[in-house]
């Protein structure tokens, strides 16, 4: 069976907990909220598109455990394939987010995800794939394999390394601000060799840069921000989205917005995912016009 997207990256369970102050040397705080559950970037980015009806898959590693249980059940609730995803004798990865108004703590243990095994031929099924939270051996060995096989690249690169052998070879290359600053000095980007770019902006919106050098600022949506956790998931799944439905980078990246914007007005990665049904009504009440009714 063809699939549209694979994501490869790690899967965790999340605990998220809300505080007022973050705690003092040996101070014990309560915390005003919890949500406990299933995330990891590249899962949360497939949850989307999953929902948004494409065909998708993942490839990965869970523990022999109910956590990766739960991980594997819930794919296949929402008919992600799960033959890429290795079952092993590893505790299953764990993230603990402390947050503070738009301040953010994280402790990861990423257990199983260490385990998991690129499979030349089940890329090969993919339209196209998606990589986040991976080591640079795994991006360069992904990269590798999906130009062999003439698949898309995208990725979400976070705090890994970005090979340089390895950039001009993406096909859409994603980051936020602060990353972007960290690995090249500056927001001009230019710097990047990645075919496309897409950089999203402290307190919303976005810079893009297209295969022909073009580049352009998509303005943010005016959100609440609860809980940040998860939003550059979601964009990158309203980007991989517009590109695979044939639109334009700015129409891509304003669906990417669109889906950050849901999420941070929610606790938890994946609390705001919602049918592509409801997406497109939002997309409407906000006036952003884009263009669903072109889906191939």
């Amino acid at each position: 069976m063809r699939l549209d997207v694979i994501g490869i990256g790690n899967l965790n369970y999340d605990i998220i907990m809300l505080v007022d102050h973050f705690p003092e040397f040996h101070e014990k705080v309560n915390a005003q909220k919890a949500v406990f559950g299933l995330g990891g970037a590249a899962g949360n980015t497939i949850t989307w598109l999953a929902h948004m009806g494409l065909k998708t898959g993942f490839i990965g590693a869970v523990g022999r455990d109910e956590i990766g249980e739960a991980h594997v059940k819930y794919f296949e609730r929402i008919r992600v394939d799960t033959s890429g995803i290795r079952v092993v004798d590893e505790p299953s990865g764990v993230a603990v987010a402390i947050i503070h108004g738009e301040d953010k703590r994280i402790v990861k243990y990423p257990g199983a995800n260490r385990f998991k095994v690129l499979d030349r031929d089940y890329m090969g099924r993919a339209r196209l794939i998606h990589l986040s939270s991976n080591p640079t051996e795994t991006i360069r060995e992904a990269v590798s394999i999906a130009k062999e096989k003439g698949v898309i690249v995208s990725v979400d690169i976070g705090e890994a390394e970005l090979p340089k052998d390895v950039e001009a070879r993406i096909d859409y290359l994603m980051m936020n601000e602060d990353e972007y600053r960290r690995k090249y000095g500056s927001l001009d980007l230019s710097l990047s060799t990645a075919r496309n770019l897409v950089v999203t902006l402290n307190g919303g919106g976005a810079l893009i840069r297209d295969e022909n050098g073009n580049t352009e600022e998509i303005r943010g949506l005016s959100a609440e921000v609860v809980d940040s956790t998860g939003a550059g998931d979601s964009f990158a799944a309203g980007v991989i989205y517009g590109v695979l439905n044939g639109w334009s980078l700015e129409n891509s990246a304003k669906l990417g917005m669109l889906l950050a914007y849901l999420t941070v007005q929610k606790v938890g990665a994946r609390s705001a995912v919602v049918p592509l049904e409801k997406i497109i009504e939002e997309s409407k009440r906000l006036g952003l016009e884009l263009p669903f009714s072109r889906r191939r």
